[in-house]
Order: structure tokens, then C-alpha cells, then sequence
């Protein structure tokens, strides 16, 4: 509960920053891609930098996300095999030391 409303938090101050940016920066910028130029507004530009950028880190925390489950998975299985094999070795019978 206190993480969701910490979120809700962050995302109004974000939200807020932005309106605030866009109030105080109205001009246009030119960008020159490689395909054309488009000219879009200060605030615009920025947003889209800035959810490009979000994006990339959430594909990189995905793959890396990925890897760790896998590795689970993996860890998992390998345990329950070992477990399986300590539970036979257990009800085997106890050779005399004689």
C-alpha cells in the first residue's frame, strides 16, 4: 500500500514537472535525422527522450529479468533432483561395519 501510494507520488511530482517545463519553455527545436528534419516543441522533445530512454531501460531490466528466471528455473530443477537422490540414498539400507 505504501509503495503504490509512493508511486502515485513520484508520477504527480513527474506530471507536475513536466506541465511546470512546458509553461516555461514554449520554443521549437530543429532535429536533423537522418531521414529529415522535423521541428517539434522544446516540452515534446523531451518527452519523447525521455520515454525512449524508459523504454531502453525496461527492454535491458527485461532481458536481465529473463536471465534470472531462466537461472531459477534451472537452480530449481537441479534441486529437485537432488533432493530426489538424497531421498533414495536415505531409505537404502545401512551396510554392516563389520
Amino acid at each position: 500500500m505504501i509503495k503504490k501510494f509512493i508511486a502515485l507520488i513520484v508520477l504527480v511530482i513527474i506530471f507536475v514537472a513536466m506541465i511546470l517545463f512546458t509553461r516555461i519553455n514554449p520554443g521549437q527545436v530543429r532535429l536533423d535525422l537522418a531521414f529529415g528534419v522535423v521541428e517539434p516543441t522544446i516540452p515534446l522533445a523531451f518527452s519523447l527522450t525521455f520515454v525512449m530512454g524508459w523504454l531502453f531501460g525496461l527492454i535491458s531490466t527485461s532481458v536481465f529479468m529473463l536471465r534470472l528466471v531462466n537461472e531459477r528455473r534451472r537452480l530449481r530443477n537441479a534441486l529437485r533432483n537432488t533432493e530426489s537422490e538424497v531421498s533414495q540414498l536415505r531409505s537404502l539400507p545401512i551396510a554392516d561395519a563389520d
